[in-house]
């Protein structure tokens, strides 16, 4: 017989890298109800996932929805702002599980298609093989020098904001070689008192960003041009636009 859905849950649906959010007045959430009240057609994906002990469904709208008065689209990262960020983390995870799904459909062992195994697991029924969300680690370093810190602006930022020296873990070295590595790499500079900072798993997609704060040692700043536009050591009163403060990057250098 086929299980009959009687209680609300999270619809956390996406068109691109928009997520589909209900508005009543100024306030926005997620829409949570038995069915989602946007057809969905047969064939389109259904992740399960949960929040806080309620049931949720992940899924990729067909097409933008004709315009509705009490829905509204919004970027995952401009979502931050506008709904409650538990459920923002929520989101991230549905995206990557939608991410995840849309990169996996062949073993990359034989070739064959592979199929759902658990809600966070595929299966490749030809060679066996089990595979999981792969997780990309990557590092941030707050470098002190007295009362400054070191902030950078990447070729690759979307703004004209500064942050923090950040590189992707090799295989084969630790968390701390790793800052070690990127912060000399980078700007040429010498550091030490590595230590941890915290941690935040980062949507865009599949991203895990790992802080540490480190002081100078030694060396003058030589910037890693290919990488970084520009770079020095700031003041408090000499700080410029900063990173969204969804990110961990903002949270270590306003801490």
């Amino acid at each position: 017989m086929e299980n009959v859905i009687t209680q609300p849950q999270y619809w956390f649906l996406f068109y691109g890298d928009q997520l589909l959010l209900c508005k009543t007045g100024d306030t926005y959430t997620v829409p949570y109800q038995v069915e989602s009240s946007v057809h969905l057609p047969e064939k389109v994906v259904r992740h399960s996932l949960s929040y806080q002990g309620k049931a949720a469904i992940a899924a990729v709208l067909p097409g933008l929805i004709a315009e509705q008065a009490n829905y509204e689209f919004a970027k995952l990262l401009a979502a931050y702002d506008l709904i409650d960020p538990d459920i923002h983390q929520v989101a991230g995870k549905a995206y990557e599980l939608i991410h995840w799904d849309n990169n996996t459909r062949y073993c990359p062992t034989c070739g064959e298609k592979t199929m759902p195994h658990t809600p966070i697991s595929k299966w490749c029924a030809s060679c066996q093989k089990e595979f999981y969300p792969t997780i990309a680690t990557a590092i941030l370093a707050l470098v002190r020098k007295e009362d400054k810190i070191l902030l950078v602006h990447a070729h690759g930022f979307s703004g004209d904001f500064y942050s923090l020296i950040a590189g992707f873990l090799e295989t084969g070295e630790s968390l701390e070689e790793c800052v070690a590595r990127e912060v000399l790499e980078e700007t040429g500079l010498q550091i030490k008192n590595i230590r941890y900072f915290g941690s935040q798993p980062w949507l865009y997609p599949s991203g895990l960003m790992v802080g540490f704060i480190a002081d100078y040692e030694s060396g003058e700043i030589t910037l890693q041009e290919e990488e970084l536009r520009d770079g020095r050591f700031y003041t408090i009163d000499e700080l410029s636009a900063l990173p969204h403060k969804l990110s961990l990057a903002r949270k270590m250098i306003d801490w």
